[in-house]
C-alpha cells in the first residue's frame, strides 16, 4: 500500500529529473519502484526520528530529533 498518491509522486519525480535532463521518460513500473523505495526510506527515517524523540523524553518530533535521525 502506497502512502503518497501515484500521480503526485510521478509529477514530482518528473519535475526533479528535468533539472538534470529534459528528455527523460519513465516506465510506470520504474516510477512505482522508485516510490516504494522512497516511502520505505521515509518510513524508516521517521521511525528513527521517533526513537530519538522518545529517548529525549519527548512525545513530539522536533528539529533536533530529525537531525539526530539522519
Amino acid at each position: 500500500m502506497l502512502l503518497l498518491l501515484v500521480l503526485h509522486f510521478q509529477l514530482h519525480a518528473a519535475r526533479n529529473s528535468n533539472a538534470f535532463r529534459t528528455d527523460l521518460r519513465f516506465q510506470s513500473h520504474a516510477v512505482l519502484a522508485l516510490q516504494e523505495a522512497a516511502e520505505a526510506y521515509l518510513v524508516g527515517l521517521f521511525e528513527d526520528i521517533s526513537l530519538c524523540a522518545i529517548h529525549a523524553k519527548r512525545v513530539t518530533i522536533m528539529c533536533p530529533s530529525i537531525i539526530d535521525g539522519i
